[in-house]
């Protein structure tokens, strides 16, 4: 059974700096493109950002290019989010999840159940 578990979230300020994580177990992640996810307060949940197996050319969502940059360990089974020049707007519980590709990830068509997620607040 697949199991993901993000952390890192919490409380910052407009313009401030965080770094999530997102440790698999029951999946092997270096087989897969990865994901992180996003689900605002009363809205559904967004595609942030995808990076392949390979770690070679990530994608983003246009309201977070230039700010948040995904990468991947995959001897650690990890992945991450740093996320800069934070915006209020970027407040979310955030998710990481496997798919077959960027593309199924930027459609949201993930392999696993959702983990419990990491919750950012940005105040301003």
């Amino acid at each position: 059974q697949v199991q993901l578990v993000e952390s890192g979230g919490g409380l910052v300020q407009t313009g401030g700096s965080l770094r999530l994580s997102c440790a698999a177990s029951g999946r092997t992640l270096s087989s897969y493109a990865m994901g992180w996810f996003r689900q605002a307060p009363g809205k559904e949940r967004d595609f942030v950002a995808g990076i392949r197996w390979s770690g070679s050319t990530p994608y983003y969502a246009d309201s977070v290019k230039g700010r948040f940059t995904i990468s991947r360990d995959n001897a650690k089974n990890t992945i991450y989010l740093q996320m800069n020049s934070l915006k209020p707007e970027d407040t979310a519980v955030y998710y990481c999840n496997a798919g077959s590709s960027l593309w199924d990830l930027r459609d949201l068509n993930t392999l696993d159940a959702w983990g419990q997620g990491t919750l950012v607040t940005v105040s301003s």
